[in-house]
């Protein structure tokens, strides 16, 4: 029998709503045993009264940790301070950090370098730092959206028909915060279609396939907050299903072994439109000119 994995679960109060916090031991459990449950803030302000039932609820111990100085957040000094003893203690394999504070980018980065496996959880708003330091990154705000679709009955996000659409809205419709514009921190689904491509491409094999499994291992590596359900699906099978240039297959006797791989002549259907958007650009910039110098004739004369 496989032995889970421990995990030492701290969370910045002041950077996380209470309302996530099912969502962050949902997520957690399936990476291992939050052997360690601890959250930090100053307890004894009106703002931390919504936490009482949650703490009880979940067996959250929570740390005191006062605000000396006005304005400043004194409870990020503390959860470092706990994330070095505990990492020295030797008694976990992981860390969630439970923030929307870039702040901890350097613990993060620290605990990597011990071989600690980090997972990130914040919203959308967290600064892209502090996400890629982390070996996985999950966006909290999405996750309860989808959640909360999920449960709603009569929803139109419920059936989902076409996730793009899922995943534009929630992409343009949420505003920006004070830590910057969310569209920039999380990683672009164009950028994840390119990867995809440029990984199979490479592949030395007829087929040019890829056991759907390490594609998706692949792809956390290289971005820790991708996440299928950031995009709106539920599935990896179903995520790259969008894609027109992937063909999706199963193998093996059972066929539950899915494989994705280049549909042919991708390559030149690529080189094509990247020749037409080309040529579309050197129109464009002809046009200007003409326009620009016909301007400025006219002005002259």
């Amino acid at each position: 029998m496989v032995e889970d994995k421990k995990f030492a679960v701290l969370i910045d109060a002041d950077n996380v709503s209470s309302k996530y916090v099912k969502i962050v031991f949902d997520e957690i459990s399936d990476y291992g045993v939050a052997t360690y449950k601890r959250i930090y803030a100053d307890w004894t302000t009106p703002n931390s009264s919504s936490w009482k039932e949650v703490l009880l609820e979940n067996s959250i111990t929570p740390i005191q940790q006062y605000g000396y100085t006005v304005g400043k957040n004194s409870t990020d000094a503390a959860m470092i301070i706990d994330a070095m003893d505990i990492l020295y203690s030797g008694h976990v394999d992981g860390f969630c950090i439970a923030s929307s504070d870039s702040d901890f980018t350097k613990l993060a980065s620290r605990l990597r370098e011990s071989g600690m496996f980090v997972v990130g959880m914040g919203e959308k708003k967290t600064p892209k730092p502090f996400i890629v330091a982390c070996n996985q990154f999950k966006f909290l705000d999405i996750l309860a959206q989808t959640e909360d679709s999920n449960n709603s009955s009569g929803s139109s996000t419920v059936v989902a028909k076409d996730s793009s659409k899922l995943y534009e809205s929630k992409r343009y419709n949420n505003t920006d915060s004070d830590n910057g514009d969310s569209s920039k921190t999380m990683t672009d689904i164009n950028v994840i279609k390119t990867t995809i491509y440029k990984m199979l491409n490479e592949i030395d094999s007829e087929d040019q396939s890829m056991n759907m499994g390490e594609l998706g291992s692949k792809l956390v590596k290289r971005y820790p907050d991708f996440d299928v359900r950031n995009y709106g699906d539920k599935k990896l099978s179903k995520f790259l299903s969008k894609f027109e240039f992937l063909d999706i297959k199963t193998k093996g006797k059972d066929g539950t072994s899915m494989w994705a791989s280049l549909k042919p002549n991708t390559e030149n259907r690529i080189e094509e439109k990247s020749d037409l958007e080309a040529s579309n650009g050197k129109t464009y910039r002809k046009n200007y000119k003409s326009s620009y110098r016909s301007k400025n004739y006219k002005k002259k004369y």
